[in-house]
């Protein structure tokens, strides 16, 4: 951040026994947020002595870096696991195995007491602005509560600092004591904002921020987050469903599916050269807003079927089942996460726009035939789609 004038918090690290050890400010550029082997598996227990019989996967081995300064989006289908993965890295949720380093150090497995320290440097705003709010306290309340919280007094009072905070997302300071029922969708989440930078964090995971809101208020609130960013040097992990919201804020992109990332690679690269086949199926749904291309003929890949259970998941690569380029060493084999191209990551035994990784095996898949339909957009278009011929 450029200015904290309560210091940097203070890191716990078990090897010093419950000492505590000043946080470094990364510098832009520098990595603030490293997860490796990143795993949370939700058990499955039946029965009258609750035996576990299984465990929901909702992540299954996450591995990236986010730099300071940056913003990384993750997208993906519903029940991918992008959620889990926002609350895993703020410490909201326990991990089932491996690590998550925020400025060098390890809180995977930090407490209640050695977190609070650190809740003044990772905040999270929440998907819903109408739940994630306590009716039953003020806005002033709301927002001063990370102050209280954290023992904090700001300078000038709390009052006059959480004003200021109001302002800065673009409410009525006087709104100090007013109600969240009293307060529009796009307003409550202006709220959730204002709670999440009371404390001047450097890292903020923003769960779904605006897929609750009307699309009129969905760029107040993506230009404001974009605005802040600027002001306050903060680092965004954004989590959405919504393509064009991603393209618009984010620096690089992970691209979820079934508990993994499938593709990672900076937003220009990712959307002009994709090169794992779920990603390209992202991309063709993205509308062109340009009236003059009404009547221009364009693809668009469906996808059929639903996303295979995360309590059983497909083995090999997670999206052979769904996947026109599917041959047998994708459904026994796992690809590895390459980087094929400067910066740009992916797990696929056969990319697209680039060299086949496994170019002995061509025989496709039965099922990958049907796995997808193309369907012809514009004026001039067949009414029906047809396969993908590949």
């Amino acid at each position: 951040m450029t200015s904290d004038e309560q210091g940097p918090a203070p890191v716990p690290t078990p090897r010093s026994g419950g000492a505590t050890v000043p946080a470094q400010q990364a510098a832009p550029g520098e990595v603030l947020l490293k997860v490796s082997g990143l795993q949370k598996h939700f058990p499955i227990r039946k029965g009258l002595l609750q035996r576990q019989t299984g465990a929901v996967k909702a992540v299954d081995g996450l591995d990236f870096e986010v730099r300071a300064g940056e913003t990384l989006g993750v997208v993906g289908e519903s029940g991918c696991g992008k959620s889990t993965m926002g609350r895993l890295i703020t410490r909201l949720l326990e991990p089932t195995a491996g690590t998550v380093e925020f400025a060098g150090h390890d809180i995977t497995h930090l407490g209640v007491a050695g977190m609070r320290p650190l809740r003044r440097d990772i905040q999270m705003i929440f998907q819903d602005p109408y739940s994630s709010l306590n009716p039953r306290h003020t806005i002033g309340t709301i927002v001063s509560a990370p102050f209280r919280l954290q023992g904090v007094t700001p300078e000038g009072g709390t009052k006059k600092e959480v004003q200021r905070l109001l302002e800065v997302v673009g409410l009525n300071p006087e709104h100090y004591n007013r109600y969240p029922h009293e307060f529009s969708g796009g307003q409550r989440q202006r709220i959730g904002i204002a709670r999440a930078l009371a404390l001047k964090p450097k890292l903020v995971v923003a769960d779904e921020p605006v897929s609750a809101l009307d699309v009129s208020i969905q760029a107040q609130v993506v230009n404001l987050l974009d605005d802040l960013q600027t002001e306050l040097g903060l680092t965004y992990v954004i989590i959405a469903h919504d393509l064009s919201v991603v393209r618009h804020v984010s620096d690089r992109i992970a691209v979820m599916y079934l508990g993994k990332i499938v593709e990672l690679a900076d937003r220009k690269s990712l959307y002009s050269s994709p090169l794992h086949p779920y990603t390209k199926a992202l991309m063709s749904a993205v509308p062109i807003p340009d009236p003059r291309r009404r009547t221009a003929k364009s693809e668009r890949i469906l996808l059929k079927g639903d996303v295979p259970s995360p309590i059983s998941p497909p083995t090999g690569c997670r999206f052979h089942t769904r996947c026109w380029k599917a041959t047998e060493v994708c459904a026994t084999r796992e690809p590895a996460f390459t980087e094929l191209k400067p910066q740009q990551f992916v797990a696929c035994h056969h990319p697209e726009n680039a060299p086949d990784q496994e170019p002995r095996d061509t025989v496709r898949l039965a099922a990958a035939a049907d796995a997808v339909q193309l369907v012809t957009l514009g004026e001039d278009a067949p009414a029906e789609g047809r396969g993908t011929g590949e």
